[in-house]
């Protein structure tokens, strides 16, 4: 059996009662509301072109149309990326800024994304511009220039309180990605490691081996069998080319506001929503979530 999801953003909650309706009279099944407004989902649709309907009920509209298997839909474990998906930044282009060189390292951490560049070679690249680079700086980078994705709190503490451990799989840093999963209340964070020397500036390395999109899947797979679960229990989120195996390994992969080419190949894509929207394609309802 399978559930139709309208998911709409929270700060633009477009999604009517009318809208549902009108695709509910073309597809059938059953209508249930997850959060008035904003996310609704039709179980058991009749119709086998159900998304086609509901994109053309929806009109254009800023809704987020995915159809999720009903089985086994509360995932158990959940793999996010943490760069432009937990935060909205890319913290090496955030420290290239510190340099005035953030529009040499962005060009490359773009072509990475969009899987254009082989990933630890481009991140080896960048971070040999970032010698000289002091911990100071970098702190201060963390503190101004980095702002969480909304909605990824009630995503982990949500998830967390019905019982699923969380992991934060970054190709970004250590320094950011412990200090974030405490923030946001991940169970562990893994990330790569920038060298310093004794007087704590970058010294243009990143230690080996690299986190990359073996690492992330691998990651899944182990925490997986440690946990005596299968990844078909895991829910993983990301943007990035880096990240894509992951997601396509992952029970329920959301490319989450993609490069175009990995949400075109991920599993189920949110273009519109939050984070709280991989809640949603849960089956969560907004009374349950933990803020």
């Amino acid at each position: 059996m399978s559930v139709l999801c309208l998911i709409a953003h929270p700060d633009a909650p477009v999604l009517t009662s009318q809208t549902v309706q009108a695709i509910h009279r073309e597809i059938g099944g059953e209508i249930n509301w997850l959060a008035q407004s904003i996310a609704c989902e039709i179980i058991a649709p009749k119709s086998t072109d159900a998304v086609k309907y509901a994109r053309e009920g929806t009109n254009e509209l800023p809704i987020d149309i995915t159809l999720v298997p009903n089985n086994n839909r509360r995932k158990k474990l959940l793999l996010a990326d943490m760069d432009s998906t937990m935060i909205e930044q890319e913290c090496i282009d955030e420290l290239a800024d510190a340099l005035d060189i953030k529009l040499e390292i962005s060009a490359i951490t773009e072509r990475a994304m969009r899987g254009e560049l082989d990933f630890s070679e481009a991140l080896k690249t960048r971070v040999a511009l970032l010698k000289g680079l002091d911990l100071e700086r970098i702190k201060q980078v963390r503190r101004e220039a980095i702002t969480l994705s909304p909605g990824g709190r009630v995503l982990v503490k949500t998830m967390r309180e019905y019982g699923a451990f969380t992991s934060l799989v970054s190709g970004g840093f250590t320094l950011f990605a412990d200090y974030y999963a405490k923030r946001i209340g991940f169970n562990e964070a893994i990330a790569n490691t920038l060298e310093l020397d004794e007087n704590d500036t970058l010294t243009g390395l990143v230690s080996n081996p690299i986190v990359d999109s073996s690492t992330k899947v691998d990651h899944l797979h182990a925490l997986s069998t440690k946990m005596k679960l299968t990844p078909a229990d895991a829910i993983a989120v990301g943007d990035g080319a880096n990240d894509l195996p992951m997601l396509q390994a992952a029970g329920m992969g959301v490319a989450l506001h993609a490069k175009p080419a990995v949400a075109a190949a991920a599993p189920f894509c949110i273009e519109h929503g939050d984070l709280t929207a991989l809640l949603y394609l849960q089956g969560y309802n907004e009374e349950e979530f933990v803020r």
